[in-house]
């Protein structure tokens, strides 16, 4: 009988034939082997294939797909992957060559966790340091988080390693969503498993690219995400952190909104902070914001009345 495999690593790609290169590489540079290598075409037209079949030959699973976005990439990488566990990688980032073999013995060591993250070091297209991002910060602890998830639920999938079983509960990536797909992952999973965080960058990613998160959409997406997630939260989470979290996330897309001066909508989710706002620090938050917007909204509007 063949023995199990231990990790599979999926690379979604579209039109990216030297970065997903890097990419890879860095997946074979791994302290840890990983068994299984999925890399999943959504459509490229660049060459991609030629490209990795001549570079990688049956060291990778190649299958490659009808464009259908990002979460379909990695969903249909999940639906074939046979690994005990599951990590992802964009095909413009890198894994350090640990990354594997730390997370693998944190999860080894807490057999009730279902994913574990790490810290990451974002750099620009020429490989340079940017900063690096310490997930600490916004998630104080280890463990049953979904206070913490729900008030910032940033997640970079390069950062993840999973237990199959995570998989098999809560499925893959929503494919309804244009952006934010990440974030309803991180979402999901934090209400039924306990996450861990490995306190040091174990993975690259680049910034610079003009991905998805710059979409005009990112802010329709992110607010779906975050009201179903409170909603599916009342009862879980205690109800004052539950709408902190809300407040949270109007501010942060209505300053997204009051940027891209769509001012109507800005102003309809700072009276849905204001009305949410458990405490008086909320509400100070929400005063602030209506400050910042109402400067903004000056600095646009008067000049074109001088005219």
């Amino acid at each position: 009988m063949a023995a199990a495999i231990e990790v599979s690593a999926i690379i979604p790609t579209f039109n990216r034939r030297e970065l997903v290169v890097r990419a890879l590489d860095s997946v074979l540079a791994q302290t840890y082997p990983i068994e299984e290598i999925i890399v999943v075409d959504d459509g490229s037209t660049d060459g991609t294939e030629a490209v990795l079949r001549a570079r990688y030959g049956d060291r990778i699973r190649y299958v490659r797909q009808a464009n259908a976005g990002v979460s379909a990439a990695r969903n249909h990488g999940l639906s074939i992957a046979r690994g005990r566990h599951l990590a992802l990688l964009d095909s413009d980032d890198e894994w350090l060559p640990d990354k594997t073999e730390r997370q693998l013995a944190w999860l080894a060591q807490r057999p009730d966790y279902g994913m574990v993250l790490c810290d990451v070091e974002q750099v620009d297209l020429d490989g340079r340091h940017l900063q690096t991002l310490r997930r600490r910060r916004t998630l104080p602890e280890d463990g049953r988080i979904l206070r913490w998830v729900l008030l910032n639920p940033e997640l970079i999938p390069a950062s993840l390693l999973m237990r199959r079983e995570v998989y098999a509960q809560i499925g893959g990536f929503d494919e309804s969503l244009r952006t934010a797909e990440d974030l309803d992952f991180h979402l999901r999973v934090a209400q039924h498993w306990p996450i861990g965080l490995i306190e040091e960058a174990l993975v690259r990613v680049t910034r610079g690219n003009h991905g998805l998160s710059a979409l005009p959409g990112t802010y329709d997406d992110d607010l779906r995400v975050m009201e179903r997630a409170a909603a599916a939260a009342v009862g879980i989470v205690g109800e004052d952190d539950r709408r902190r979290a809300l407040v949270a996330g109007y501010l942060r897309n209505g300053r997204g909104m009051l940027i891209q001066h769509r001012w109507r909508e800005a102003r309809h989710l700072l009276l849905r902070a204001w009305r949410t706002a458990p405490d008086r620090a909320s509400r100070k938050q929400v005063l602030q914001q209506a400050l910042f917007g109402l400067k903004r909204w000056i600095r646009h509007v008067l000049p074109g009345r001088r005219g």
